[in-house]
């Protein structure tokens, strides 16, 4: 290929991308459906926020570059979905990362992530073009695993992000526990107690305390709030510890000894967690002394023989 036929086949596809864009602009192709026209008239009675996935008026909060791609990534994202997990499955996961963000921001992450990837697969494939080692083949499998490597870590970045969230979770939840359990002991009411603790403390578990009480004071029962809270936190722990609260109350179970109870157990999980960490450094700290040490050791020991062996008559 001569670099006159490059310029001609970039100067088609720029071509052919703005055609498209100006055909999907067109009044006849961009008609609002009746969804649309009527969600301005029901958005003030919607209970909670409005999912930007279902939405074209989400990409708003967005820059600008995506408002004009709008449409074309609302039709990018339909179609991720039929290839990917649950919708509802994601919403659950952003909330045990308190990312922060929607299922159709997350999912143009996704998409930029990819794309990301097979940009530099595309670079590194037109410096091999231009220094004369492209192969075809090759260029269209490296784009391929690059697409689906960039399209895969953000997950793996979510994941990790959910296990961190969990970790600072567990290890604040001993003390957040025994607060709470004080604050009952001392007079305070279940949500009274959550509200002293969520003042003085700091934390991941402190940012789902204040989404209990921002719950509870929306109109949410307090039970139902902690039930919602166990089912982000997504923590056996935690949730043990707040199914033990809403059995007292539901069934009017002294609620002191309860949470002195709950609390007790979490002491123990935290000697036991303790125990098995120190446990697992044990392990850890051997195998300097089995793999270094010891072959130094015995390599010590043995050396003067040997020498003695091989000056020997």
């Amino acid at each position: 290929m001569t670099q006159t036929t490059i310029w001609a086949v970039a100067a088609g596809l720029g071509l052919g991308l703005g055609l498209v864009l100006m055909l999907r602009s067109l009044p006849v192709t961009n008609r609002p459906s009746f969804e649309e026209r009527v969600a301005p008239m029901l958005r003030s009675s919607a209970a909670g926020g409005v999912d930007l996935f279902a939405e074209p008026r989400s990409l708003v909060s967005l820059s600008v570059a995506q408002r004009i791609f709008g449409p074309v990534l609302r039709e990018a994202l339909k179609q991720l979905d039929r290839f990917s997990i649950d919708a509802e499955q994601l919403r659950r996961r952003l909330d045990q990362a308190d990312a922060g963000i929607s299922v159709s921001e997350y999912r143009i992450q996704q998409l930029g992530c990819a794309a990301g990837g097979a940009l530099l697969a595309a670079g590194t494939n037109a410096v091999a073009f231009f220094s004369g080692s492209f192969y075809g083949l090759l260029a269209l499998i490296s784009i391929l695993v690059l697409t689906v490597l960039g399209f895969a870590l953000r997950d793996n970045l979510l994941s990790a992000q959910v296990r961190r969230r969990q970790s600072r979770m567990l290890s604040e939840f001993p003390t957040i526990a025994e607060m709470i359990a004080l604050a009952v002991s001392a007079g305070e009411s279940a949500p009274g107690a959550f509200e002293r603790v969520s003042r003085v403390s700091r934390g991941e578990l402190n940012s789902e305390l204040r989404k209990v009480l921002a719950q509870v004071r929306s109109g949410t029962s307090f039970t139902q709030a902690l039930k919602q809270m166990s089912a982000r936190v997504q923590s056996p722990p935690i949730s043990r510890f707040l199914e033990g609260i809403i059995v007292a109350m539901e069934r009017g179970t002294p609620l002191a000894d309860v949470m002195h109870a709950q609390a007790q157990d979490v002491r123990d999980l935290g000697k036991r967690e303790l125990m098995e960490t120190a446990g697992r450094k044990e392990l850890s700290m051997l195998v300097p002394v089995v793999f270094g040490i010891l072959p130094l050791t015995v390599i010590f020991a043995l050396f003067p023989g040997l020498a003695l062996l091989s000056i020997g008559p």
